[in-house]
């Protein structure tokens, strides 16, 4: 018969096979003594991954830090804060942060990258499933086999003792089918089946039975519809077997929105960092300055007394030597300490910009930090909070993607009832494919199961519903509930940290307040202490009963004390400053630093354009409903209620403009203001 010498070839290949089966590189004895030796020296021994990956150029090129004891002239860098700040957007392609440096070498993948937008994007496995995940129910499915096989049985049959059955069988199915968007399944498959046999009452000792046919099945209760489809994917058979409603395009679009919002987090948390060490480093260069001064006056007083001892003049005594002596070595350490807090602080800013430890250059600030005043509106800041805060926007994706969810989930509350449709056309032939149909033997003329197939006068129709029903639907109920409650706790989470940004924010404004004040106070301290230095200084040159050498000591080192005081404070006010701006979210907006995708590859271009085109020649469908509710928005949706004197509609007041700061001048009060 036809196939017998294929199929023996095939059980001769498959027997080889098993017989050869797989091999250990190490052979097991389970007789005679146990060699553990392995395992004692080799199974518990620290192994190393053999990952081939080039150092970067700022680790290999970087040369030895800077240290106190370092005597050679370094050439300063003068970075102003935008250019910084461009630095560390330009290098850092993992989001570098004061407090995430454990995180970033104990486990990098968890820290938070460039990467991670186009990670969430790209998700296929469930429950973390990107837009392409998601579209992928819906592409059309082709699955095809062919089988073959032989089987022989003893007739046992009185009037043919001897004869034993021997049927020879092929079966080919192939299946194209594609889900929609209202939840039904479209198919169209093609089945032959072969069957050869010895059978005298066989009317062709071979034949060919097979059809052409097209179903449609749509869901009409629970799981239908484009809006559940959307949301929570294609219904799948059995929803008593719940598997979430959350799998769907709209959820997954709403989760890359909110890997979006964690990433803007990260960036804003960068950007802080950055502006807080620039000023850092900028108050280290201010207090080595201060401590230098201080240095210096110190050894002129040394000097002068020790001049005064030395002649035997007034105030030259021994105990005034010493005491000059020692308040120089102290002030000595001082400065090497202040020198060294500008290495650790410089070191630590090229950290978060991504430089490498040492290029031959030494960062110094080039921009001063802003010393005008600094009013807040507290009405404006507070509508900007509560409009610009990335994690408000954050958690409303989150109520959004459980309102879409709980839709869904009321929809699978229901029983399942499908509509059912299919129709074929049957073939029957003695060849699969001949070129007559006369077969010699009926009238029809069945020689070709092809040509039969086309003469589509053997048809098959099937319609009807399919209902199932979990008594109780309690898994669907129980999900709804679910559903339900984790949308409460999303709203009232929502309320609770809008409280807590307005508190943050009240605080805020106080911190810039106070900080201003203490700034001002500092600067008359500042004023103070250099007339107290010039006043004690010359009662003491001149011989004034009560002017004592430590006296003058003491003034220096109280005007070193204020000038370190009043660039601390005003340090402390531009931090505040930043600090304000986080809590309105308006940090990539002063520093004028936009998020936005990577130019895309000639590829990607050449795809999307490829697709747009193939959508152009679909056909608008005037009575079918394709637009889809709006569930987001390209601006933040203007909180009204905070201003209860202007209309629904209307948008909130605009942000008078900042104009220039002037800096401090005067004794006691600092010109210019500046208001938000």
């Amino acid at each position: 018969m036809r196939w017998s010498k294929s199929i023996r070839w095939i059980n001769a290949l498959m027997v080889s096979g098993v017989m050869v089966g797989c091999h250990t590189p190490k052979e097991v004895h389970y007789l005679g003594d146990a060699d553990l030796q392995h395992y004692r020296n080799n199974a518990l021994e620290i192994d190393y991954p053999n990952v081939d990956q080039e150092t970067p150029a700022g680790v290999v090129h970087s040369v030895r830090p800077r240290t106190v004891k370092d005597e050679d002239e370094i050439p300063a860098w003068d970075l102003p804060l935008s250019e910084a700040i461009a630095t560390a957007l330009a290098n850092n392609k993992m989001i570098r942060t004061r407090a995430g440096t454990a995180q970033l070498l104990a486990n990098p993948s968890q820290y938070p990258s460039v990467y991670d937008p186009s990670l969430r994007s790209t998700g296929f496995l469930f429950g973390n499933r990107g837009v392409e995940a998601a579209l992928a129910d819906f592409d059309a499915q082709f699955s095809t086999s062919m089988l073959w096989g032989r089987n022989e049985t003893f007739a046992n049959s009185a009037a043919a003792p001897n004869f034993v059955n021997q049927s020879e069988t092929g079966v080919f199915q192939s299946q194209l089918g594609k889900t929609i968007a209202t939840g039904g399944n479209v198919s169209v498959n093609h089945n032959w089946n072969y069957l050869g046999t010895n059978s005298p009452t066989a009317l062709f000792p071979s034949s060919y039975a097979g059809n052409l046919q097209a179903a449609f099945v749509q869901p009409l209760w629970a799981g239908a519809g484009v809006e559940y489809t959307r949301i929570a994917g294609p219904s799948r058979q059995g929803l008593g077997g719940l598997i979430g409603v959350n799998q769907g395009v709209v959820i997954a679009r709403i989760n890359e929105d909110i890997s979006v919002a964690d990433f803007e987090s990260a960036v804003i948390t960068m950007l802080r960092d950055v502006e807080d060490l620039y000023w850092d480093l900028f108050l280290a260069y201010r207090q080595y300055d201060a401590e230098n001064a201080n240095r210096d006056s110190a050894l002129r007083s040394w000097r002068e007394i020790r001049a005064k001892m030395e002649v035997g003049a007034s105030g030259g005594n021994a105990a005034a030597e010493a005491q000059a002596r020692e308040n120089y070595f102290d002030t000595r350490a001082r400065v090497e300490l202040a020198l060294n807090n500008i290495y650790v602080t410089e070191n630590q800013f090229r950290r978060l910009l991504g430089l490498p430890v040492n290029d031959g250059r030494l960062i110094r600030p080039a921009d001063n930090p802003l010393e005008a005043e600094y009013n807040v509106n507290w009405d404006m800041s507070l509508a900007e909070s509560l409009t610009k805060r990335v994690e408000l926007r954050r958690q409303k994706w989150q109520i959004k993607s459980l309102e879409l969810q709980r839709m869904a989930a009321e929809n699978a509350c229901n029983p399942q009832l499908n509509f059912v449709s299919s129709y074929g056309v049957n073939g029957f032939g003695d060849n699969l494919i001949a070129s007559s149909n006369n077969d010699g033997v009926t009238q029809q003329g069945f020689n070709s199961a092809y040509g039969t197939l086309g003469r589509g006068d053997q048809t098959s129709w099937t319609m009807g519903l399919q209902f199932a029903m979990p008594i109780g639907l309690r898994a669907a109920r129980a999900q709804l509930e679910n559903t339900e409650l984790q949308l409460i706790k999303a709203r009232t989470g929502l309320a609770a940290q809008e409280l807590d940004i307005s508190h943050e924010l009240a605080e805020a404004i106080q911190r810039v307040d106070i900080a201003y004040a203490t700034a001002r106070t500092n600067f008359d301290r500042r004023v103070a202490s250099e007339r107290r230095v010039q006043a004690t200084q010359a009662e003491y040159e001149a011989g004034v009963r009560d002017a004592t050498v430590d006296l003058v000591l003491r003034a220096q080192a109280s005007k070193a004390a204020a000038e370190i005081a009043y660039f601390t404070s005003l340090v402390n006010y531009n931090k505040a400053i930043i600090e304000l701006h986080q809590r309105r979210g308006t940090v990539l907006e002063v520093n004028s630093v936009s998020l936005a995708e990577g130019e895309w590859t000639p590829a990607a271009q050449n795809e999307a354009l490829r697709r747009a085109w193939a959508r152009s020649y679909a056909k608008p469908n005037e009575k079918l409903e394709t637009e889809p509710a709006e569930f987001s928005s390209p601006v933040p949706y203007p909180k009204n209620d905070l201003f209860p004197g202007i209309p629904v509609n209307a948008t909130a007041p605009m942000v008078p403009p900042v104009p220039s700061p002037t800096p401090l001048s005067g004794d006691s009060e600092p010109a210019g203001v500046a208001t938000p």
